[in-house]
């Protein structure tokens, strides 16, 4: 019996999971409005009903996506509880641990800048959209905030700087809308920007940079 419902729940998973690929395809291929739940049924090969039932509606299916592109996976563990950022939040070297955050910020936004495009688009027509993107940015500074708060325990602020003040620094600089701008707009290699923002956050921050 349990091997059964085991098998059931692997089942279901990677339903959910087929469900948010091909949504997420078709959201940041013809935007969200352009998007119905038909559109994903047809595209993941389930019914109609089948994503109702996983999601409830549109607005269901991209945040989850955005859950699962921000995180890698679809495993339900905080961004915040990653080994990575335990890793950054743990390290006693003030310039690796930023290191280490910003490397792994690089990383995330290659896979969900696209999308954030999309969600910012929606919030402007959709008032619950817009909910799902104030719910993001303020859990994007909360994270941001742990990290800034982990250089202030163990002394890597330079002098005057409190750690709410460059919680809001590392939420200004790391964030997909710079990340767009300079990659996007002004065709940075990734590569670049992530050394530009470690800089940049280094001198600001940190004690004797």
């Amino acid at each position: 019996m349990d091997r059964v419902k085991s098998r059931r729940a692997e089942q279901r998973r990677t339903t959910r999971r087929r469900i948010v690929e091909e949504a997420l395809r078709l959201f940041v291929g013809q935007g969200y409005a352009a998007t119905t739940l038909e559109q994903i049924a047809d595209r993941a090969g389930v019914a109609v009903q089948t994503v109702y039932f996983h999601f409830g509606n549109k607005r269901g299916v991209l945040a989850e996506g955005l859950d699962v592109l921000t995180a890698g996976d679809d495993e339900p563990v905080p961004l915040i509880e990653r080994p990575w950022a335990l890793q950054a939040t743990g390290e006693p070297d003030p310039a690796g641990s930023l290191r280490i955050w910003v490397g792994n910020a690089r990383v995330i936004f290659e896979r969900v800048a696209p999308l954030m495009r999309v969600l910012r688009d929606a919030a402007g027509a959709d008032p619950e959209m817009a909910v799902t993107w104030e719910t993001n940015q303020r859990q994007r500074h909360a994270d941001h905030l742990a990290l800034a708060r982990h250089l202030a325990e163990i002394g890597g602020l330079r002098d005057g700087m409190s750690s709410e003040r460059a919680g809001d620094l590392v939420y200004a600089l790391v964030s997909p809308e710079t990340y767009q701008l300079l990659t996007e707009q002004r065709r940075w290699p990734p590569a670049e920007w992530e050394s530009w923002v470690y800089e940049t956050l280094s001198r600001s921050l940190l004690r004797g940079c």
